[in-house]
């Protein structure tokens, strides 16, 4: 081999081993920055993966930042100028500065240099959001949506935050319309909050008219605080339930299960037992006797008076007495009335909603026995009516 060829062997297998170097040292900068220094001190990757471990620390610990750790990430700015993370640092610096201006700048700094930076759109959202810029704010968000797997979760305070005033709601229709999949987990957030609720109807697809996601939330939350007229009229318009005038309960016949809780029966299958639906209108209950539970409820929306429940019960009615018909007003400790299911099913069951009690849950649950009793019966043909005065 010629001295020629030697040395273009060496330079070739220098070139390699760099190579290969540059690439381990980049392969562990991010899950291990502590090897990735070792191989080699002075790589911009090693250097920014063991400053971001540094200002992690230093934030989960609550204390100052080491002054080395921005030392590191200015070094790495000048070997790797493409590198988004030391612009977003400094960022962070100046904003904790208040120099907002200049965050923004080298936070749009940061995007540029790689767009699918999710820390950039985060900060640039927060930046845009706190100067005021609702339409970059939201282009930001947009774009947490599209990088993120849960949709851009991280935004949704954001989202709630601008959300509370209509003023925001055209651009906001803009944005859920064009990002769907990013829509359904901030109405869900929002829906949880009474303050935020009606912006969950305003911005809403109203041609989702069969459950959407953020239907029970909104019921749950508008119940929890008093509004009962009110959760039911959005519970049978958005889930899509034709309801006859004067109906007392919904699904008596046990026929539909698509509506969802709570102004239709919500059916458990837990240690308590098995309750369900099966052909022919009726009401499956397996209760197993080991311990109390609820295993059928529905909130009903009855005015003060005296009322009668009737029914018919199908299957081993001798052990019936240890399941139980109650009815309680919302958020009452005790039930207003009572009734074992066989004296029910024998005799009917007359109870009176006091005044006062605008929304009540009728329940059938379970009581255990000293020994365990199974009860094994379905409830078909239940009806609910008012009794009139005089009757």
């Amino acid at each position: 081999m010629t001295g020629r060829a030697v040395v273009a062997a060496i330079a070739a297998l220098l070139v390699a081993t760099q190579a290969v170097r540059n690439a381990a040292v980049r392969a562990f900068a991010e899950t291990s920055p502590g090897n990735a220094s070792r191989m080699w001190a002075g790589h911009p990757a090693s250097e920014i993966g063991v400053a971001m471990t540094d200002i992690a620390r230093a934030s989960r610990a609550r204390r100052a930042i080491p002054a080395s750790a921005f030392a590191q990430m200015a070094d790495a700015a000048v070997k790797a100028p493409l590198a988004p993370q030391p612009f977003l640092v400094r960022g962070v610096q100046a904003g904790l500065a208040g120099d907002g201006r200049e965050a923004q700048r080298l936070f749009e700094a940061a995007q540029w240099r790689d767009p699918r930076s999710l820390p950039a759109a985060y900060f640039l959202a927060d930046s845009y959001f706190r100067s005021g810029d609702l339409t970059h704010g939201l282009r930001e968000v947009a774009a947490l949506a599209r990088l993120t797997p849960d949709g851009g979760t991280a935004a949704i305070p954001y989202m709630a935050q601008y959300a509370a005033s209509p003023a925001n709601w055209p651009a906001l229709r803009d944005l859920f319309r064009s990002n769907p999949q990013f829509a359904r987990p901030v109405l869900v957030s929002l829906a949880a909050d009474i303050r935020t609720v009606p912006a969950v109807l305003a911005l809403a697809d109203p041609r989702e008219t069969r459950n959407p996601q953020w239907l029970v939330p909104v019921v749950d939350t508008l119940i929890k605080a008093g509004e009962y007229r009110r959760a039911s009229s959005i519970w049978t318009h958005y889930a899509g339930v034709s309801r006859p005038a004067g109906e007392l309960i919904h699904d008596s016949d046990f026929r539909d299960s698509s509506a969802p809780w709570p102004f239709n029966w919500q059916l458990t299958s837990s240690t308590v037992g098995l309750a369900e639906r099966q052909p022919g209108g009726r009401l499956h209950v397996l209760y197993y006797g080991d311990e109390d539970g609820t295993l059928a409820s529905q909130l009903l929306m009855l005015g003060a008076g005296r009322y009668r429940l009737t029914m018919r019960l199908i299957g081993d009615t001798a052990r019936a007495h240890s399941l139980t018909w109650s009815l309680w007003c919302d958020k009452a400790p005790q039930p207003v009335s009572s009734i074992t299911l066989d004296t029910a099913a024998t005799r009917g069951w007359q109870f009176d909603v006091p005044a006062g009690c605008e929304a009540q849950w009728l329940k059938l649950s379970g009581t255990s026995f000293d020994m365990a009793e199974q009860a094994d019966v379905s409830v078909v043909g239940l009806r609910l009516s008012k009794v009139q005065p005089g009757a």
